[in-house]
């Protein structure tokens, strides 16, 4: 994966961690973001300088609870920009996305800018649909454009396998690493029957979520 990544990577290529920093208790899971940013840019023969990465991000921000976006260019430079953090206060709306992903797509397994495809359909959600789940070419759940999927299964809660082709995604690791959720391969037939349905992503913890 290592040398089609890095000999596939355009110029503009930029490693992408999207994190809350939170008034009270800072940072959230951030060992988790930057240990994932050193893998990407590792897989991608791009310099990290871990120890400036905290010093940039302390910078940013201050008292107020935030959206921060770290991102690290090819050349190795670092930057860190600050949102608004707007709560999520609904349950989601979610739907099975038209196109298919690729399992073995090792652009899938990184977080970076190279995501035209995921940006196009979140842009195009039919009226009332928050996110779309994809699958694979096996029929195989995903993720979402922006989130992993998350399934409770007679009191399991279960996420999909990295083998089915998605993002390692930050909070996803640290429901796994809590024990809370399982990796398994996951149909629509699953998605149907399951108990209770989540979206979920490091900078918004579980969204309850209802398939359209």
């Amino acid at each position: 994966m290592e040398s089609t990544l890095y000999q596939n990577s355009p110029d503009g290529l930029i490693v992408i961690e999207t994190l809350r920093f939170d008034a009270r208790d800072g940072f959230v899971r951030l060992g988790l973001h930057l240990d994932r940013a050193a893998q990407t840019c590792e897989m991608l023969a791009i310099s990290f300088d871990r120890a400036e990465a905290l010093q940039r991000l302390g910078a940013a921000v201050g008292d107020e609870t935030c959206r921060v976006r770290l991102t690290i260019a090819k050349s190795g430079e670092i930057n860190v920009e600050t949102f608004a953090f707007i709560p999520i206060t609904r349950n989601w709306n979610i739907a099975i996305a038209p196109r298919r992903l690729q399992s073995d797509d090792p652009w899938l397994a990184v977080k970076t800018n190279q995501r035209v495809g995921y940006d196009t359909d979140r842009a195009n959600l039919p009226d009332g649909v928050d996110e779309y789940i994809y699958q694979n070419e096996r029929g195989e759940l995903c993720e979402g454009t922006i989130t992993n999927l998350f399934v409770e299964l007679d009191g399991q809660l279960f996420t999909p396998a990295l083998q089915s082709g998605l993002l390692p995604g930050v909070f996803r690791q640290s429901l796994i690493d809590d024990g809370r959720a399982k990796e398994a391969i996951l149909t629509l037939d699953d998605l149907k029957r399951a108990d209770a349905i989540y979206v979920g992503n490091s900078l918004r913890g579980l969204i309850d979520a209802k398939l359209i």
